[in-house]
């Protein structure tokens, strides 16, 4: 049994204006959108910025109250439940955030950050938090002592280990990145994202990684969800996705992606036009405005996310072959 299962989660944000501060329309951050993380899988979510990759994995969690759907953990159906009955839950769900200075209290040093959820929780005794809080810094690679400053006494990449840090001091099953070395330069990415690895196989975490980047999301993840305008286009295992590859806006990732060696240069894919607005979506296919192989179907009707030839992952594209039921 799956760890997270997700089925047909919609997140709509109101839009309230005029003089009686009525609603007058939503913003459709994320539409129907279904998936399942096994226990100890790492799964990528990856889009364009405005795709609402990161609403969808603060509504998983309940950062956001999801406007329809179902959210399972463990089995149990946690969509609706009330602060109370959530409290349980929360230990078992965490997020490290995009930002860790904008995510970490200023006037709080990093042994109050830590020692809190630690307390809150019931992860260790009184006696023992401490040590607990000396343990898990050791772990991301920052010294005990480091736990008397203050946030904004850390470079960029060390708040983002403590943004780590007091995510797993709280030993929680499975962990949302949202874009988490996004904000950091390209050598301390690396080492934050070595980190991650050491510590997904260390605690046995399952996680959902957010991100823009395809090359961190391949080389960090096990499958990966391709979302556009708040839908999920395609899904496949990260070993495919330059070979196997179906939908339209997936190929233009790739084609705008930096190539690993300089001499094989190739014409970079640009997708012309702007990402519709998630107020006023275009009907059909979300995509359609700027695929390069729209038909007229594609601005009548929205395409299922089914699997499609030739190995059989899910796609959602009318111009793309759908996979052949087996004969009989």
């Amino acid at each position: 049994m799956a760890l997270l299962e997700v089925r047909n989660l919609v997140k709509h944000f109101p839009v309230r204006g005029g003089l009686l501060n009525r609603v007058q329309g939503s913003v459709h951050a994320v539409n129907g959108v279904s998936f399942d993380i096994k226990r100890g899988e790492t799964l990528g979510v990856v889009g364009e910025s405005g795709c609402g990759k990161s609403t969808l994995g603060k509504t998983v969690i309940r950062l956001h109250e999801p406007t329809s759907g179902s959210i399972r953990l463990e089995g149990q159906d946690i969509t609706s439940l009330g602060p109370r009955e959530m409290m349980p839950f929360r230990r078992k769900m965490q997020i490290i955030f995009q930002d860790p200075y904008s995510s970490l209290n200023p006037r709080l040093t990093i042994n109050g950050h830590i020692r809190e959820a630690v307390r809150f929780h019931g992860v260790a005794d009184a006696g023992s938090i401490d040590d607990c809080v000396d343990d898990i810094l050791l772990k991301v690679g920052l010294r005990p002592e480091a736990k008397h400053k203050y946030p904004h006494e850390f470079s960029g990449g060390q708040r983002q280990r403590i943004g780590i840090a007091r995510a797993l001091s709280v030993r929680p099953e499975l962990v949302v990145a949202d874009e988490p070395v996004s904000a950091l330069d390209v050598s301390i990415q690396a080492q934050v994202l070595n980190l991650l690895t050491d510590l997904k196989q260390e605690f046995g975490l399952t996680m959902m990684f957010i991100s823009h980047d395809l090359k961190v999301i391949e080389h960090f993840c096990d499958r990966i969800l391709v979302m556009y305008l708040g839908y999920v286009v395609e899904e496949l295992h990260a070993e495919d996705l330059d070979e196997q590859a179906r939908h339209p806006y997936t190929r233009a990732l790739l084609g705008a992606n930096p190539v690993d060696d300089p001499d094989e240069r190739r014409p970079l894919t640009v997708l012309q036009g702007d990402v519709p607005s998630p107020y006023e979506p275009p009907s059909g296919c979300p995509f359609v405005t700027r695929c390069p192989l729209a038909m007229v179907r594609c601005r009548q009707e929205m395409p299922p996310l089914e699997p499609k030839e030739p190995d059989g992952h899910p796609a959602a594209c009318w111009a793309v072959e759908p996979k052949s039921a087996p004969a009989d």
